[in-house]
């Protein structure tokens, strides 16, 4: 009976102790199941891919507009805190625009362009500032390469390099963009290639940078393209004159395939530097940016050398911003990579009501897509709504963390 006892006595410590422990197995098996991703092979047979969870991307642009913030380290410091405080997790601050450099560059430097921006309020490095305290503050940040192949005719980029820009057919050089006149750097001519590639470069190698952006300005409208270098270059691949026609099919895939072939030199190169790097992406969606712009990010997916994507739909109307965030190929990114969408909270002369914001946010969210905002200042100033009620939406964006993990 003592024996029995004492077999009965151990059984209730066994089962006291071991239960909870075949709890957090339980549960822990169910968590790897549901890491794993159905799939078939061309036979037809049934096997099971790891599919790593892909990260919610809660981001906002920081651009030239919000130069009074990011030239004080004070201010970078609050707006970090109140960032971290509302759960975002990823910064990206401009480095490039209007032709001009937003840190001390040796590429810019030897090309006789002076920094638009070198310092900050106290004679520090904006951008290194910036980096460290936003890892301070558990966030990547991701410099932003806003201007791609854009420049104003005004710049020491236009007026010390005309053969570096492209024309019209009729020989005009210059479009308008939402940044005014601008003229395109020729994204064919080799020269114009390196001076890219060494910009960012030395924005991946000298900084402490997540990665690199590119958006809906790394790319040509297809108006652009009849330069002498270029038309050149086409009659040799092509035995054929460039058609008259700026739309016509083989000669807008032409151009396309060849910022592609540069955007994929590009990735390998930055890699190559740091392969840790997020090669970032934020175009249009996706009809309007290939037919008008040549940029066929699509493309770029496919071929493995984007890391994660943003597609700017801003749009006031819901039906109408719902349609494009619902499209095909924002749907075949997310199966890969991280994949959000920017949406507008305002400009000086233009606000936009948090009731649109708020719409477009919870519209995201339902179909697994991240949020990145276009600007920072805008976020609660410029707004229509007084400050306390525009901050306290925000508070109710991201309810709980979404931490990114930095790979070193």
């Amino acid at each position: 009976m003592k024996s029995t006892f004492f077999v009965q006595n151990w059984r209730r410590k066994l089962i006291k102790y071991l239960f909870p422990l075949l709890i957090l197995i339980s549960f822990i098996t169910v968590l790897l199941v549901d890491s794993f991703t159905p799939a078939f092979t061309e036979g037809g047979r049934f096997s099971a891919i790891a599919q790593l969870p892909r990260q919610e991307i809660r981001g906002v642009w920081m651009t030239n507009n919000d130069f009074d913030t990011l030239k004080n380290r004070d201010k970078v410091q609050e707006a970090m805190n109140q960032l971290r405080r509302l759960n975002f997790n990823t910064i990206y601050p401009v480095v490039w625009n209007s032709g001009y450099v937003m840190y001390p560059s040796a590429t810019a430097q030897r090309a006789g362009i002076q920094p638009f921006v070198l310092r900050g309020s106290d004679g520090h490095d904006i951008l290194a500032d910036l980096i460290n305290q936003a890892h301070h503050k558990g966030l990547l940040a991701i410099p932003w390469f806003e201007f791609g192949f854009m420049a104003p005719p005004t710049s020491e980029l236009a007026l010390n390099y005309p053969d570096w820009f492209t024309q019209k057919r009729d020989g005009s050089q210059t479009s308008i963009s939402a940044a005014g006149e601008v003229m395109w750097l020729n994204p064919f001519y080799p020269q114009v290639q390196q001076f890219i590639t060494n910009l960012v470069l030395e924005v991946v190698t000298q900084y402490d940078a997540d990665g690199i952006q590119f958006d809906d300005h790394m790319s040509l409208p297809r108006e652009f393209g009849y330069d002498r270098y270029t038309t050149a270059l086409y009659t040799q691949e092509t035995n054929n004159n460039p058609p008259a026609n700026a739309e016509d099919p083989e000669w807008v895939k032409w151009r396309a395939d060849k910022i592609t072939a540069f955007m994929v030199q590009l990735n390998q190169a930055v890699k190559q530097r740091k392969p840790q790097a997020i090669f970032s992406v934020a175009p249009n969606y996706y009809d309007f940016a290939y037919k008008f712009h040549l940029q066929d990010w699509l493309s770029w997916i496919r071929q493995n050398i984007v890391d994660e994507l943003i597609v700017q739909i801003y749009r006031p109307n819901l039906q109408s911003f719902i349609a494009n965030i619902s499209r095909p190929e924002i749907q075949e990114s997310q199966q890969t990579i991280p994949t959000g969408v920017g949406i507008m909270t305002g400009l000086r002369n233009n606000p936009v009501p948090i009731q649109q914001i708020r719409s477009q946010v919870r519209a995201a969210q339902e179909r697994g897509l991240g949020v990145i905002f276009f600007y920072y200042e805008s976020l609660w100033n410029y707004a229509p709504e007084p400050l306390n009620e525009r901050q306290a939406a925000f508070e109710n964006f991201f309810p709980s963390p979404a931490l990114r993990a930095r790979v070193e």
